[in-house]
């Protein structure tokens, strides 16, 4: 089972929370995805120490230690044929990658946004959701193509935005779908059920309708359902 596990590197910018949800789910040998490593661009990424307390191979690539953007992902590159990566995930990854870089891994390499895509590109999403004054919100898995948070949408969550919510509070509800999504999302890839084609996702193997809903967590079929609080923050 280990040898037919896709191997997968993260790359990090700071904590590490998804990073840390992802080396959790794959604990599990049945797991299709198995992370063999984790690179940052920053020395001091809080995950860095996570990763290397769970036992996870980590390297530094810092961009101040290279001329240019270009020899920056060069550099990164090298660190993934190096671990052997198979499947790139972005955690929380703050530095936009080159085209050149992303036409190299497109198709193999995600990311996690904290934001219902298209809606939210970029930062500050939480705060913009509620300036916005939307009733629900959440974050999204996608293949990552040389704009940014534009690639085909592989899964989202959706939670709602309550009426008496700030940036914290929302924010905190939100990481906490993220971190059911993403290993969701990893592991439907690994498993060959999504890939991109083109400029969308393809889906296939899921043998019914109860498997489809694995592209949307939480998943309303199985998960109940508050009505009451759904009066309060529904119109």
């Amino acid at each position: 089972m280990t040898s037919q596990r896709k191997r997968t590197v993260i790359l990090i910018s700071g904590r590490g929370s998804n990073m840390a949800a992802l080396i959790d789910a794959a604990a599990d040998p049945a797991f299709p995805a198995e992370i063999v490593g984790v690179i940052s661009d920053k020395a001091d990424a809080a995950g860095l120490g996570i990763a290397a307390s769970r036992g996870i191979a980590t390297k530094v690539v810092t961009r101040a230690d290279h001329a240019s953007k270009d020899a920056h992902d060069a550099a990164i590159h090298s660190a993934l044929a190096t671990f052997g990566a198979e499947i790139v995930a972005l955690a929380g990854y703050m530095r936009l990658l080159t085209a050149g870089f992303v036409e190299k891994w497109q198709g193999r390499m995600i990311n996690i946004h904290p934001a219902l895509l298209p809606s939210f590109k970029g930062l500050d999403t939480h705060q913009r959701a509620l300036d916005a004054g939307i009733r629900v919100h959440g974050c999204t898995v996608h293949f990552v193509t040389a704009a940014m948070d534009d690639g085909p949408i592989i899964a989202q969550a959706a939670v709602p935005v309550l009426i008496d919510d700030d940036e914290p509070t929302l924010s905190a509800r939100v990481l906490k779908a993220e971190h059911r999504l993403y290993p969701l999302a990893l592991r439907l890839f690994a498993e060959g059920k999504v890939r991109m084609e083109g400029n969308r996702t393809a889906f296939s193997g899921f043998a019914d309708t109860v498997g489809q809903d694995e592209i949307a967590a939480p998943n309303p079929a199985r998960e109940e359902i508050d009505l009451e609080q759904l009066a309060r923050i529904t119109p």
